[in-house]
Formats: structure tokens, C-alpha cells, sequence
């Protein structure tokens, strides 16, 4: 299993093989999503205090703010993977 690892800013790297979906911190939905996280002791905040501006969601139920677009965080995603 080849492990591919994305940076998401401010030096932070995650797992590709671990994340289900980049989404917008704005709705509803994803709001609880990061309460219930956090109150499971599940959330990383990768935000270094800034504003949050995407949320990583993974296989293993860890959620994972971060300060950068979703569009930046999946662009390096997607340019990750074509260069195999």
C-alpha cells in the first residue's frame, strides 16, 4: 500500500489514503459534525488560530480543520495523484 501524504498548510500533512471529503465549514450539518467531534476528543485543529476555512472529514472519524480553501487543499489532491 503506497502511503501519499498532502500537505494542508503551515507545515501540516495528512494521509490521501484517510480523507473522505473536503468541505466548507459554513453549513449546518458540518457544524455538528465539529462539535460532536470535538467533544469525542476526534477533532485536530490544524488552524494555528486563524479562521477556519475547510474541514477534512476521514475514514476513521477524525475531523480536521484547517485554514486554507477546499478548492487550494484539492487542487494538491488532484496534482498529487497525477504525478505517479
Amino acid at each position: 500500500m503506497d502511503v501519499q501524504l498532502i500537505n494542508i498548510g503551515f507545515g501540516n500533512i495528512v494521509s490521501a489514503n484517510r480523507v473522505i471529503a473536503i468541505v466548507s465549514p459554513e453549513s449546518a450539518p458540518i457544524k455538528r459534525m465539529i462539535h460532536d467531534s470535538r467533544e469525542r476528543g476526534q477533532l485536530i485543529d490544524a488552524t494555528y488560530g486563524r479562521r477556519t476555512r475547510a474541514v477534512i472529514i476521514t475514514n476513521y472519524n477524525h475531523v480536521i480543520l484547517f485554514p486554507i480553501q477546499p478548492e487550494t487543499v484539492a487542487h494538491r489532491f488532484v496534482f498529487n495523484n497525477k504525478s505517479d
